[in-house]
């Protein structure tokens, strides 16, 4: 028996069979079983998605599927990092249980695990994975398959197929959705099917489609209250490398290409991602940023004018791709209602974690942090599977870990006893479970790594979250009181009016280290 099935509160262990019966007999009022599209981005915060947060821009058609569907406003990830979110996706469960903790230093993924693409495909459904893999490893559980290199490309990207690997002509963005078309048109019909639609957008270095480039330049974003933290109380924020100000590089990040700009990272956008352009993608392209370079070098920034202006870079190279994104789920949509698929499928959205958008100064990830431990989720299910209300917000607390046991529930398969998620179809169809989970657990492994963030695991309640970064130079713990401090700012574990909810902090940390068997320290 698995030994974290002992310690699922109360009411949990008994809803996926519930679910499954209420599926079944769900069913039977659809005429044709379910499919499934997963379109999952990387880096994508929710602060940029206007159904969540409307400051900075608007996503009409993200925002359809929150007005169509759910929009869970609690949602988290367990390990706040590409790969490993990755990982968790596919197999139900934590970091530390899958084996892939890391992108950097890392080994492969186990693909001979049990995945629910695996579990899919023995219960008759075709699967399909395009776009971005990033698991070190060839992918396992998919009847089609292609995949970028890494990170992949935005410009001309190449892809790997089991015939092997070559480049397309085109925006990263646009050729997904090109080939997840396609996949749809040629799919075997007799059969459910399976997508799972990975964009590379939004991550690093925000390279925008061509017919984006102009777009947010006459926007002026206002800067984040918590810009210029001064980490006090709080030794692992002050000792990361992914700070706006002195780390976001001037030629790779915000791509101030010039012989008279010289920065560590320059070579690897002008050797990389501008070297892969055609003659007239580079033109295009140096008609938007020339004048940019320009002006910039005319300016002359130093000190605190350089770390806002930075800022204002960043926040446009990535909402134009942002807005790429958007468009491109806008025609998927529009290609799924005319082909009548909107009626039996199930299509989500999500990010492979939250991002910084220059809150304490930041950009990147990693951090147990709100912005990087919250990532947008959005699920839209047909009509007759639910007669739940649409457009709500869902208040309860839900992980990466339940993809795979919804998607095996809603396919009216049985959920593994050693997946550690749960099955989110109670909270699609509008019920409220008893039992359902009061807290989540974190745990992230890269260090030493990219961006110097330490390694540290931790729970969050519906007010409290506790932290704890360790390793040969740290050993340092953080408490937060979410509802008066929403922003993270003032570590309150040595707080004696806080003593209390420290010790019932530090015991459910333990129950839930103990429920998911985690001991890796």
């Amino acid at each position: 028996m698995n030994k974290s099935l002992l310690l699922v509160p109360v009411g949990l262990s008994s809803i996926l069979g519930t679910v499954q019966a209420k599926n079944r007999k769900q069913a039977e009022g659809c005429d044709k079983p379910l499919n499934i599209i997963y379109i999952m981005t990387d880096d994508h915060s929710f602060q940029t998605i206007s159904c969540y947060d409307g400051r900075y821009n608007r996503t009409p058609n993200l925002d359809r599927l929150a007005r169509e569907g759910v929009r869970f406003d609690n949602s988290f990830v367990t390990n706040s990092i590409s790969g490993p979110s990755r990982a968790v996706l596919v197999t139900g469960k934590h970091s530390h249980k899958n084996g892939f903790l890391k992108n950097e230093g890392g080994k492969p993924f186990d693909g001979s695990q049990q995945t629910f693409p695996k579990l899919l495909q023995q219960g008759g459904y075709q699967t399909a994975l395009i776009g971005k893999w990033h698991l070190i490893s060839t992918p396992t559980g998919f009847d089609h398959w292609e995949i970028l290199p890494g990170q992949g490309s935005y410009y001309n990207p190449d892809f790997i197929t089991p015939e092997g690997t070559h480049r397309e002509h085109g925006y990263v963005t646009n050729l997904i959705t090109d080939k997840g078309i396609d996949y749809l048109e040629h799919r075997d019909r007799s059969k459910p099917f399976c997508l799972l639609l990975h964009h590379k957008a939004v991550h690093r270095i925000w390279m925008s489609d061509t017919c984006d480039l102009a777009e947010f330049e006459d926007q002026t974003f206002p800067l984040p209250e918590t810009f210029w933290d001064d980490y006090a109380g709080r030794p692992a924020a002050a000792d990361q490398e992914m700070s706006i100000d002195k780390d976001m590089d001037l030629a790779y990040d915000l791509k101030m290409v010039d012989s008279t700009i010289d920065t560590r990272l320059k070579w690897s956008i002008v050797h990389g991602e501008l070297e892969r352009m055609t003659p007239a993608q580079r033109a295009q392209w140096d008609s938007v940023y020339r004048p940019l370079i320009d002006r910039f070098l005319a300016a002359g920034l130093s000190g605190k004018e350089l770390a806002e202006w930075k800022y204002q870079r960043y926040m446009r190279d990535y909402l134009k791709s942002v807005k790429s994104l958007d468009d491109n789920i806008g025609r998927l949509m529009e290609y799924l209602e005319r082909e009548g698929l909107l009626e039996n499928t199930l299509v989500v959205y999500a990010s492979d974690q939250g991002f910084y958008m220059g809150e304490h100064g930041w950009f990147d990830k990693r951090f147990m942090y709100e912005e990087s431990l919250r990532t947008p989720l959005l699920m839209r299910l047909p009509d007759c599977w639910t007669r739940a209300e649409r457009g709500r917000g869902v208040k309860e607390m839900v992980q990466n870990i339940d993809y795979a046991p919804t998607f095996l529930t809603l396919a009216g398969l049985p959920v593994p006893a050693d997946m550690q998620g749960v099955s989110l179809v109670p909270l699609l169809r509008g019920e409220r479970p008893k039992g359902w989970r009061d807290a989540i657990y974190y745990h992230y492994f890269e260090f030493p790594g990219e961006h110097r963030v330490r390694r540290h695991y931790g729970v969050r309640t519906d007010r409290y979250k506790l932290i704890h970064f360790y390793g040969d130079d740290i050993d340092a713990w953080e408490l937060y009181d979410l509802k008066s401090d929403p922003a993270e700012l003032h570590n309150r574990y040595d707080d004696p009016k806080l003593a209390k909810v420290r010790t019932r902090m530090h015991a459910k940390l333990e129950q839930l280290r103990e429920q998911y068997d985690d001991r890796t320290e």
